[in-house]
């Protein structure tokens, strides 16, 4: 399986959950893109920890720590994509929508 057919896979079988089956379509999508911040929250958390930004509990975790979330956050984004296009005819390669992005960004910013 190669990792666009993984995140494939992950986002069908969220869509798949039974608390999900019963979800109207903008509900899902909201909470697609929720998940997201919600991992972003996870991420600031766990620096602010690995920083000891928290004076009443002092550091706690690691920079690596800091990585899984931010890899966290990635994930949850590239599946609520995978969503998004989920009713297309072809399965979409997220990691080349992810790639075109990039490559957009760094034309902007003249890198390229």
């Amino acid at each position: 399986m190669t990792t666009n057919q993984r995140i494939l896979a992950i986002s069908a079988w969220i869509d798949a959950a039974p608390d999900n089956q019963h979800r109207d379509p903008e509900a899902q999508l909201f909470g697609r893109v929720a998940k997201v911040a919600e991992e972003s929250g996870e991420a600031i958390a766990a620096l602010i920890g690995a920083l000891g930004h928290n004076a009443r509990k002092g550091r706690h975790g690691t920079l690596d720590d800091v990585e899984r979330e931010l890899l966290d956050v990635a994930l949850a984004a590239l599946a609520a994509v995978a969503h998004l296009r989920a009713a297309a005819p072809h399965p979409v390669d997220v990691l080349d929508l992810l790639a075109d992005h990039v490559e957009q960004v760094a034309d902007r910013v003249g890198l390229t």
